[in-house]
């Protein structure tokens, strides 16, 4: 007999990393999943048979707005309802900024994005109709701390955190809660050599402290954290009355973002009075 208290997650980028670790929990803990990923032959692969009615695959490419409108529309469609929108998909850009071409960054936006901005507008209109829901953007360590090599993919998250926190004020009054979830190093596929993107221009002055393959290639498959745990934990999250608007996750994550908060702080303390000091006067004209 179905769990009348069971939610239905929707999930991009669910055939692998962190997405499939939030569908595999959610799963276990008895609740319904739409699994999305660009190619369905790979996501099933991934969860096989075995899970009924509980879970069904849809083909996404964030990338194309009407196919995540349509892709929602299947999933209110069989389930009639969508309680948690977790936005994962995307990909890692790794270079020198100046080595990077707009076209390389204008396709890192397109993916990490406004392939958020096109799951959000599907999903958002929903849930505000069901005055309830649960949107769970995957930020980064990144979207929060200025990493070596990582400028487009940073800028894609503190883009997704600015987006999320926007939003967040516009939608509470609908009952829907907005997270963002900033990982450390998971042991996912996004430094896998077949999804990383690699910039191709040289520039001398750069190429003396080696090669940003050099730096972040051999982090691949070492990485400290597990998804499948992330996914228990967001589950966890998910059932919470009031969730955290942000969620820091990994011991490694935290060492690198607290300093960088603590940072922020200290400069806002000891340049206040100059921050102070802008206040102009303005005279008022009359006829």
């Amino acid at each position: 007999m179905e769990n009348r208290m069971s939610k239905v997650w929707f999930i991009t980028g669910a055939s692998s990393g962190i997405g499939e670790g939030i569908a595999k929990a959610a799963l276990k803990s008895g609740d319904r999943v739409i699994a999305t990923a660009r190619k369905l032959d790979k996501v099933r692969k991934v969860f096989g048979d075995g899970h009924g009615d509980n879970l069904v695959f849809v083909q996404l490419d964030v990338t194309n707005e009407a196919q995540a409108i349509a892709a929602v529309d299947l999933s209110v469609k069989r389930f009639g309802r969508i309680d948690v929108a977790v936005n994962n998909a995307g990909y890692s850009l790794l270079g020198n900024f100046e080595a990077m071409t707009t076209a390389e960054m204008e396709a890192q936006f397109a993916a990490n994005f406004y392939g958020v901005v096109h799951v959000m507008h599907a999903v958002l209109p929903m849930m505000r109709k069901q005055r309830s829901g649960h949107m769970i953007n995957i930020s980064s360590v990144a979207g929060v701390v200025g990493q070596k090599h990582c400028a487009a993919y940073a800028a894609t998250k503190f883009a997704v955190e600015g987006l999320s926190l926007s939003v967040a004020t516009e939608v509470e009054q609908f009952g829907i809660k907005i997270t963002l979830v900033e990982p450390g190093f998971f042991r996912t596929g996004l430094l896998d050599a077949k999804n990383v993107r690699w910039t191709t221009k040289v520039i001398p002055d750069y190429a003396t402290e080696g090669t940003p393959e050099q730096m972040w290639a051999r982090y691949s498959g070492t990485q400290p954290n597990d998804p499948a745990k992330l996914g228990d934990i967001l589950v966890k999250i998910a059932a919470l009355e009031k969730p955290p608007k942000f969620l820091v996750a990994g011991s490694d994550a935290i060492a690198a973002i607290r300093p960088a908060i603590e940072e922020r702080l200290r400069d806002m303390r000891a340049f206040e009075d100059l921050s102070n000091s802008t206040a102009g006067t303005f005279s008022t004209l009359t006829k």
